[in-house]
């Protein structure tokens, strides 16, 4: 088990930056593979990026991609989400998620759908002015 919670949201003009924070505890960190997922108003949770247990594969959502970076500290036992150049259709409850993967046979893959990850995080709103 895992326990995960995001802070970092809030308000930011469109062209700005934000960074959000997932801490974890709980099971080793390293074994996790993370996730930041977004849902609007009116629209399903959907996948933003994720990272392998070692930062060695990363995924982006194409709406994202060269604005966001994902990354991790498995010292600090916790996942970032950078957000620059952001839009107003960036505007969401951001969700951070992990799941195992202890097993070195699961690790070849990094899970990007949201039915694939387990634990998840309350959440942190974002909402983005133009």
């Amino acid at each position: 088990q895992v326990q995960l919670v995001e802070s970092g949201g809030g308000l930011a003009q469109a062209g700005g930056s934000l960074r959000l924070s997932c801490e974890a505890s709980g099971r080793a960190f390293s074994d996790y593979a993370m996730a930041w997922f977004r849902q609007a108003p009116g629209k399903e949770r959907e996948s933003v990026a994720a990272i392998s247990w070692n930062s060695g594969f990363t995924h982006y959502a194409d709406s994202v991609k060269g604005r966001f970076t994902i990354s991790r500290d498995n010292a600090k036992n916790t996942a970032y989400l950078q957000m620059k150049r952001l839009k107003p259709e960036d505007t969401a409850v951001y969700y951070c998620a992990a799941v195992q993967q202890a097993k070195a046979f699961l690790r070849l893959r990094l899970p990007i759908e949201r039915d694939e990850y387990k634990f998840w995080g309350q959440g942190t709103q974002v909402t983005v002015s133009s």
